[in-house]
């Protein structure tokens, strides 16, 4: 842990674990695809009996998964992005760089907030609802705990870019 982190208020650092932990789920919801689909495989394979809502399962869990793990990625700067331009102006003009990334990151609230305002009444919907996948008698899965994790997902990559502006700021000044 570098020492910039060490010294992060209590908000950010709990920030963090909620991070982790939501980084966790989406590893975890991984593994338990790779076990789904290898058991469906043999299933299908051994026995000519597959497993009923694997396509359903994975279809949903892909997309909890990127969300659950997008905000690790950006804390941990691995989310994908060109450095080759703002990497020479950080070089050659520090300030004028960290306004940049600055306005990157505020632009990206605004889009990640857009897309937490956009999902909040489908989740609520499916909610009420009790909407789900699959065929009734077969196979069925209440689609809103997906949309709960792409809730909990874009509110933590949201805070998450929001930190990073902090934590810019807050190494400029020491």
């Amino acid at each position: 842990m570098s020492a910039i982190a060490r010294q992060d208020p209590a908000p950010l650092r709990a920030l963090d674990v909620c991070t982790q932990a939501a980084n966790v789920v989406g590893s975890l919801l991984i593994v338990g695809l790779v076990l789904l689909i290898g058991a469906d495989v043999l299933g299908r394979n051994l026995f000519a009996a597959p497993i009923s809502g694997v396509p359903e399962m994975v279809k949903l869990s892909i997309v909890a998964i990127v969300f659950l793990q997008a905000p690790q990625a950006l804390k941990a700067g691995r989310m994908t992005r060109s450095d080759a331009l703002i990497d020479r102006i950080n070089a050659r003009f520090p300030k004028l760089g960290g306004a940049m990334e600055t306005v990157f990151d505020l632009l990206a609230i605004l889009v990640i907030g857009a897309i937490f305002y956009a999902t909040y009444p489908i989740f609520i919907r499916s909610w009420v609802r009790n909407d789900f996948v699959g065929a009734a008698g077969d196979f069925t899965a209440p689609t809103w705990p997906v949309k709960l994790m792409i809730l909990i997902g874009a509110a933590l990559l949201l805070l998450q870019f929001f930190a990073r502006i902090v934590r810019r700021y807050r190494s400029a000044q020491a």
